[in-house]
């Protein structure tokens, strides 16, 4: 271990040749006076203030992770009272781009808290990234060694591991620089490793024969009307055929690179001739069919119609809601371990009764429905649990519900058929925060507080893939439309890309300032969105791991996010009680992929101004500003919006539960 530590610190030291060799270790073991940490933090804060503007920026992202280790060593040296002192003097500093870390460290002032508090260890045992000029490290290194602020260098070298860029002048205010500062658990050279990796971004080919079964289908279906409309008007028919549809979205997936590498298997759609009869050949049919219908989106041109659906009366235990994708049904996770699952169809819920001989059955799903309650009930309420309900998540084709809960018994599959639990599946060893449906059904993954996130099929008990390396909670995991990837979204204020087949982190995406909650990726592929606790949208393209946007406008924490079917808008749903429509393209003048160096000059000419964190009216201003690229805002009548979802045919659908009081 002392081995490898040694090595470590010798790699972050060496990482680029511009980093100055005489950076030196400094027991500072033995101090006993409180007011050296004070004394040197302080003249280096001022040093840095009185520095040239030109420097300024970059001098004060060092002020951060140092402000942190010199309140953590003095508790660690039980100086409570002075680093209480220290904390209040310099706090303010911080608390415009930190405050969440800022108010959960402030709390620890015991030397015990050091060893049981999250961030705090996160602090201690990995390296914060800074990336930095090299003539501004050389300023800032000349200025405390000549100073012999031994304490302050000491911190620098064993805790921040420092890349320096030789020549060129830094502006810290960039999302694409920001984005590398921070803790991760990887090196500079990592994460660039980690982003250079290719990715495999296009949807998955449609089964060859289900293909061939749906095309004899629709050839059979459209021919008797397309002779008909030629012989009456000799011409052919002027709508969009299914058929037509189809071969284009067949031209779409062939057109994207390596369509066949890294397939996760799925179970075979039919063993038998009686294909045409197949659930799976009516649901893609219906697939196309939206398609056809579907509404284009636009900033200029229309904006989403949005249906939101109000919970009364939960007294505050309604915790998740899940919308099927057909917009058939609807269900919400309650604190009180049940679920409760309602139709959007305006009819009552009715489940199969329990009582059907299989010899009644003609071989087909469809002859079930005659074998359904008469008169059914306003809701289905689901039990099982024994903790809270946290996450919830439709199949595809709505016939399950998958649930996950504080009881650690990772997830529970339902039926929607019969409203029962078909299957329990444990494996985590803490609590269950969210759960997703593979959108082509067959798999789920599950997101925990033991720090991984979770693979698992539904015909089988137990895990398949364990995602691990995260440093704190995962709370929130995605898929990919494609099936081959993952997003996880964690409290360490980071977001991973997984490679499903290989069980490795592809992509690192850092930059938000609190813990994210909600993640969307779009249908093509190619774009993921994140958000959470800092009150922030991030637009990040997958092909080059880079944050291309930052969108600004809630108010307090975003719980939800989905991209509309051509991606053009985004919607959001916030803890605001405000769901609020944004046009993804504002501002992105180049194509998706670009390289990094066009990326970074293009975020130069649209994002350099800059917060003075002293102001204070600054700040308050700010808070009160949204980025350019809100289109709407539609407040809610006291309802924090706990999901948006975009139906197949551009729908938008918002729920939430009201409250009787602000929050």
């Amino acid at each position: 271990m002392l081995r490898h530590e040694s090595r470590s610190r010798a790699q972050s030291l060496s990482e680029n040749s511009a980093f100055p060799n005489y950076i030196l270790y400094y027991n500072d073991a033995t101090i006993t006076n409180p007011e050296i940490y004070h004394s040197q933090y302080g003249s280096f804060r001022a040093w840095i203030d009185n520095s040239l503007d030109t420097y300024k920026l970059e001098l004060r992202a060092i002020l951060f992770p140092v402000f942190v280790h010199v309140y953590l060593d003095l508790v660690v040296k039980g100086f409570s009272a002075e680093a209480t002192h220290f904390m209040e003097t310099f706090k303010s500093d911080h608390l415009e781009f930190h405050s969440l870390q800022i108010n959960k460290i402030s709390v620890i002032t015991h030397p015990q808290h050091v060893q049981e508090n999250e961030i705090a260890q996160n602090f201690r045992n990995n390296k914060y990234n800074l990336h930095l000029s090299d003539t501004v490290l050389g300023l800032c290194m000349n200025y405390l060694q000549e100073n012999k602020f031994n304490v302050l260098l000491r911190i620098i070298n064993q805790y921040l591991n420092v890349k320096t860029e030789i020549g060129h002048q830094l502006n810290t205010s960039l999302p694409e620089l920001d984005q590398a500062n921070g803790i991760s658990g990887h090196t500079f050279d990592e994460l660039e490793q980690l982003n250079k990796q290719k990715v495999y971004l296009g949807p998955r080919p449609m089964d060859s024969q289900l293909r061939e079964e749906i095309e004899t289908i629709l050839k059979e279906e459209e021919s008797p009307l397309q002779t008909i409309y030629v012989n009456k008007f000799d011409d052919p028919m002027p709508s969009p055929s299914l058929l037509r549809e189809l071969n284009e979205r067949i031209s779409r997936e062939q057109s994207y690179e390596g369509s066949e590498r890294g397939e996760i298997p799925f179970p075979p759609h039919a063993d038998n001739g009686a294909f045409s009869k197949g659930v799976d050949v009516q649901a893609e049919i219906a697939a196309l069919n939206d398609i056809r219908n579907r509404i284009t989106l636009g900033p200029t041109t229309t904006l989403p119609s949005i249906c939101f659906y109000t919970f009364h009366n939960t007294y505050d235990s309604l915790n998740c809601i899940s919308i099927s994708k057909d917009a058939s049904l609807i269900a919400g996770g309650f604190a009180e371990s049940y679920i409760k699952i309602w139709s959007l169809n305006g009819e009552k819920t009715k489940a199969l009764r329990n009582n059907i001989k299989p010899n009644y059955v003609n071989g087909s799903a469809f002859d079930l429905e005659r074998f359904r309650e008469k008169e059914g009930s306003e809701f289905k309420r689901l039990t099982g649990h024994s903790g809270p309900v946290f996450g919830l998540s439709f199949s595809p084709d709505r016939r399950y519900l998958v649930s996950c809960s504080e009881d650690k018994t990772v997830a529970r599959l339902w039926s929607t058929d019969t409203y029962t639990n078909l299957v329990c599946y444990k494996g985590h060893n803490y609590s269950i925060w969210d759960i997703d449906f593979c959108p082509l059904g067959f798999y789920f993954a599950t997101a925990s507080h033991d720090r991984t996130a979770r693979l698992w099929s539904c015909d089988q008990i137990f895990q398949l893939r364990i995602f691990a390396g995260h440093l704190s909670d995962v709370d929130t995991v995605k898929f990919h439309p494609n099936a081959r990837y993952i997003f996880t979204g964690s409290s360490d204020r980071t977001v991973r890309m997984w490679d499903i087949q290989e069980g490795e982190t592809v992509r690192v995406f850092s930059g938000h300032t609190g813990t994210i909650y909600c993640l969307a990726v779009s249908d093509d592929g190619k774009l993921l969105a994140s958000a959470g606790e800092d009150k922030t949208i991030k637009i990040w393209d997958l092909g080059s791991g880079k944050c291309i946007k930052t969108m600004k406008g809630h108010q307090r924490i975003i719980y939800s996010l989905d991209f509309s079917k051509e991606r053009s808008i985004l919607v959001s749903g916030s803890a605001d009680s405000t769901v609020r429509v944004w046009d993804v393209n504002k501002g992105i003048t180049t194509e998706i992929n670009d390289s990094p160096e066009t990326l970074i000059n293009r975020i130069q000419m649209e994002e350099s101004s800059t917060v003075n964190p002293v102001n204070e009216r600054a700040k308050h201003a700010e808070e009160n500003l949204h980025s350019d690229d809100l289109i709407s805002t539609f407040p809610t009548k006291r309802t924090p919006v706990y999901k948006v979802l975009f139906t197949p045919r551009n729908l938008c659908l918002g729920a939430g539960s009201f409250v009787a009081s602000d929050l």
